[in-house]
């Protein structure tokens, strides 16, 4: 399987997590947990950046990566780097909130933290062997 496609599957399922999280947000219905920290957390400050769901912007983040997945070429796989990067990052910061400040646990929120890793080494690993398309 090439890196490309593997990029664009995790983008696929990191997409539904945080389209789960959205509908779950907007409908104002508690998400299905086995964890019991869920709605702790997705009702706690940390829920959201400027007023925008987290999961608005995981949304967008996936769908970012995922358009780069499907351009060839330097630039499209550093800006799926970048993105996957950054998107690790944050999701590292919402891990600890939940931690240290929350003191609840999201199973979904854990699964997409799991899921922007993997999407942030794969295009690493994109960017790191992508060859320019030919001229």
């Amino acid at each position: 399987m090439s890196l490309r496609k593997a990029i664009a599957g995790a983008a696929v399922l990191g997409g539904a997590i945080a389209a789960y999280l959205t509908v779950v947000h907007y409908s104002h219905i508690s998400p299905i947990c086995t964890s019991g920290g869920c709605e702790k957390v997705q009702q706690s400050s940390y829920a959201k950046v400027a007023g925008i769901p987290v999961a608005v912007l995981g949304l967008v983040a996936y769908a970012g990566v995922l358009l780069t997945a499907v351009v060839r070429g330097v630039p499209a796989a550093l800006a799926g780097a970048v993105i996957g990067l950054a998107g690790t990052a944050f999701s590292g910061y919402l891990l600890w909130a939940q931690i240290a400040r929350i003191h609840a646990i999201c199973q979904w929120c854990v699964g997409n933290d799991v899921v922007i890793a993997v999407v942030a080494v794969l295009c690493v690993a994109r960017a790191l062997t992508e060859p320019d398309p030919p001229a």
